[in-house]
């Protein structure tokens, strides 16, 4: 039993570190980025940017492997110390799922529908994607799923104690 607490403490603090790093790069690179760019060139690249992101890699590795490897560690760690740290991760996750599918994810798809960047009025549907809003909704997942990377790191730790 023990391997396989430590096996999905390990797996959940790796996938919660590659989304916190996912939605990191988004904060201090892509976004930034983009905004220097005309609404052509945003409008595609982050279309193209949003396509490519859905993969197993991301997805399974990731954005579904941090919550899934997570509840695996915190049903594994019940009545042991580092649950507490690991409900806590958990939370903080489950925040930046729910943020991720009500807020950034309904503005991605209102920008990837509404066409090809060559026969659109880019500007209108830049402005309709509301920029500041998914910049700042991300910033919020950033910290949340940061943190929730640091509160598993502790809870390895004390698993290893």
């Amino acid at each position: 039993m023990e391997g396989l607490r430590i096996t999905a403490l390990m797996a959940a603090t790796l996938s919660m570190g590659l989304v916190a790093g996912a939605f990191a790069l988004y904060a201090h690179t892509v976004m930034p980025g983009l905004e220097r760019t005309d609404d052509r060139t945003f409008v595609g690249a982050f279309q193209a940017l949003d396509r490519a992101i859905i993969n197993p890699w991301f997805m399974g590795g990731g954005f579904l492997g941090a919550l899934l490897f997570t509840l695996l560690a915190a049903v594994a760690h019940l009545g042991r110390p580092a649950l507490p740290w690991i409900v806590a991760a958990l939370v903080l996750y489950v925040i930046t799922f729910v943020i991720t599918l009500v807020v950034n994810v309904p503005l991605n798809d209102a920008l990837k529908a509404a066409g090809d960047p060559g026969r659109i009025d880019v500007a209108a549907a830049r402005e309709a994607f509301g920029e500041m809003r998914w910049r700042s909704w991300n910033l919020v997942r950033v910290v949340a799923s940061t943190t929730a990377f640091g509160l598993l790191a502790w809870a390895l730790t004390l698993s290893g104690k």
